[in-house]
């Protein structure tokens, strides 16, 4: 079996025993070449091949037989020396072999390193890839709760929406926000209303108010005010229901707050132009205090008397609450083709003239 300890690891003996074994092998092999070449060997070679060998304390070498070396000098020596000792033909191992051993196990390491770290590698990876695929599911699933919760309260806001109402809903009245009356002049002769007298956070809660047909407006009743007289300033028209702009083109306008000319109690709102559709109300301002004028129903005719009188903004329609007793409100725009103003005159019931005429 080949010796594959280190040089550093042999005995001095051993080095000496395999440096001899190598010389005589290496004489071994010039005596051969010079055997093939035809050369004559000198009497050297029978002292060399005779040559003792160094005795190792603990091997035993048996002796070589006088046969073996024959006596012509030309025989040459062709067994090996290490065979005829009996030592193993095989080169013992040096440092060299024990450092590319070293260098293979390295190598093996690094390959082991390598591919722990790529599984390492590949098993982070997929950790990370199940982390992110949860945290998608968390998402998707927080979405379609949300979107669950937005479509459960659309559709309960759409099932309240369709439900009766036990109390109807409140409306703000164009009359609860801007005085009747209010338009614009245009330079080409034509009018309209006048948008601007509404604030504009209300302006959407009262646009339907402003353009009322007339087959929508109450049907009137024998309690209803149907007809105005006002000799002092030649005023006789038919009263409307609403003070709305389709209302006030038909003559003299009434705000729908419910009262009628013979309730005990109760202002009647009633307003015209000054300046267009027939100008009804243009000589308002021209009443004095103790003017009397009537307001007839299809039953009966009221006497009022004109108490005062008052100019103020489009907005203030604190004017048209209830007074005390029966009373009547009558509005027109003011002054005369500049409408930024309203002028009102406060009138009280004084008392009824009996039948219709």
């Amino acid at each position: 079996m080949r010796d594959k300890r280190p040089v550093d690891e042999l005995s001095i003996e051993e080095l000496e025993k395999v440096l001899a074994i190598r010389k005589r092998e290496e004489r071994e092999k010039r005596l051969d070449r010079m055997k093939r070449a035809g050369r004559v060997v000198g009497p050297e070679v029978a002292a060399a091949s005779s040559a003792p060998i160094p005795q190792i304390p603990g091997v035993t070498v048996p002796a070589v037989p006088d046969s073996v070396v024959p006596a012509p000098v030309t025989q040459l020596i062709t067994e090996p020396m290490s065979a005829r000792v009996g030592y193993s033909t095989t080169t013992p191992q040096f440092e060299d072999d024990h450092r590319t051993s070293a260098r293979t196990e390295e190598k093996s390491r690094f390959w082991k390193n390598f591919v722990n770290q790529s599984m390492f590698l590949v098993e982070a990876a997929a950790v990370a890839g199940l982390l992110f695929l949860g945290y998608q599911m968390i998402n998707a699933q927080s979405k379609l709760q949300q979107e669950t919760a937005s479509a459960q309260a659309l559709a309960e806001q759409q099932m309240k929406a369709g439900l009766p109402t036990l109390v109807p809903t409140p409306q703000i009245q164009l009359s609860a926000v801007v005085l009747p009356g209010g338009h614009i002049l245009n330079a080409n002769g034509s009018s309209q209303f006048n948008l601007d007298e509404i604030p504009a956070s209300l302006r959407g809660l009262v646009a339907d108010q402003i353009y009322v047909p007339i087959s929508a407006r109450p049907q009137a009743t024998s309690e209803t005010a149907v007809q105005i007289n006002i000799p002092q300033i030649n005023v006789n028209h038919q009263i409307v229901a609403g003070v709305d702009w389709e209302a006030l083109k038909l003559g003299v306008g009434m705000v729908l707050n419910g009262v009628n000319p013979g309730n005990k109690q109760g202002n009647l709102v009633l307003s015209g132009h000054n300046d267009i559709y027939g100008e009804v109300f243009r000589d308002l301002d021209k009443l004095k205090v103790g003017d009397q004028f009537t307001v007839r129903t299809q039953t009966q005719e009221f006497v009022y008397s004109v108490t005062s009188f008052k100019i103020v903004e489009p907005t203030d329609v604190s004017v048209m609450n209830d007074r005390s007793g029966a009373t009547v409100t009558l509005i027109s725009c003011y002054p005369y083709k500049v409408d930024n103003k309203r002028y009102v005159v406060f009138a009280q019931r004084v008392g009824p003239t009996g039948g219709a005429a």
